[in-house]
């Protein structure tokens, strides 16, 4: 059974006649009725009565022309829906990012998207690096903003930008007064780093790691505000991501960068290679690419 058998036989119900369903149809009256012989024979039945002044549909034909209608009018609506979404004027967009971009990062490309492409909704997935690979394979998510290293051969894997991870320091700590703050300088200090799960947190230890710095680590967090908001309160010292280091707030630590080699992480999108993400995940990656390079351009400044 074919699409434009179902056409066919909607056409000649509607006309009573087969020479101007095909001319409705754009098609020689002769294909159109072997077309439609060639339907009702996969049924085994009749669909229509053919008479000398026109045709009329059998009770199975009736039955099937209901059938028919419902058919057409869902796959033109499906088409409608697809030629939409791919204007970007309707549809889903969902996007995994971990807790340590979102609330910095999303909140500006989030509005920009949205005044944009006003029909496309937008739904945000926080988790961990681990559930975030997880959630792609299984298609729950279009695509993931993540933090390398992540290793998997199924992935594609695209350098969105690189940032500085800023020193995190109470106010009043002796390093504020230094002009230059080494690794060697946070031997003896304690360690504030996110909890195991969080890709922040191996990353930071691993570059005190490779550096022979061997800090305490005196908490482990889940939040980035909740850790800023121990070094504060004087708790230990931390490594921040640039985009959450709010030096013009009134309760933020005091920040200060690290002479080199400077801590960094690399901020990335992530999809499968047997799904390449849709128009609207391009159009949001360009946002997050653009937003990106002007707040570099302006920290430069």
């Amino acid at each position: 059974m074919e699409m434009h058998q179902l056409r066919y036989v909607v056409a000649v119900a509607r006309t009573g006649n087969f020479s101007r369903a095909a001319e409705q149809c754009r098609v020689a009256q002769p294909s159109l009725s072997q077309q439609i012989q060639k339907l009702e024979d996969e049924l085994g039945e009749r669909l229509f009565d053919r008479m000398r002044r026109g045709t009329k549909l059998t009770p199975h034909g009736e039955a099937f022309l209901r059938r028919a209608v419902k058919i057409l009018e869902e796959v033109d609506a499906a088409k409608l829906e697809a030629r939409e979404t791919n204007n970007l004027l309707r549809g889903t967009l969902t996007v995994g990012v971990l807790p340590t971009i979102a609330p910095y990062l999303l909140r500006d490309v989030l509005v920009a998207f949205s005044e944009k492409f006003a029909g496309v909704q937008t739904v945000v997935h926080e988790d961990t690096t681990a559930e975030l690979i997880r959630q792609l394979h299984s298609c729950e998510i279009d695509l993931a903003l993540a933090s390398r290293p992540i290793d998997t051969e199924r992935l594609e894997i695209r350098d969105l930008f690189t940032e500085e991870l800023k020193l995190a320091l109470p106010p009043g700590h002796p390093l504020t007064k230094k002009r230059s703050v080494t690794l060697a300088d946070l031997r003896e200090e304690q360690l504030i780093v996110m909890k195991p799960g969080h890709c922040l947190g191996e990353q930071v230890l691993g570059f005190c790691n490779r550096s022979d710095t061997n800090p305490r680590i005196s908490f482990r967090g889940a939040q980035l505000e909740t850790i800023q908001a121990l070094v504060r309160a004087g708790a230990g010292i931390s490594l921040i991501p640039e985009m959450a280091a709010k030096a013009d707030r009134a309760d933020s630590p005091t920040y200060r960068a690290l002479s080199q080699p400077r801590p960094t992480r690399s901020v990335v999108a992530v999809w499968p290679k047997q799904r390449p993400p849709g128009r609207a995940a391009d159009e949001f990656l360009r946002i997050v690419r653009s937003r990106c390079s002007k707040s570099k351009k302006l920290s430069a400044s």
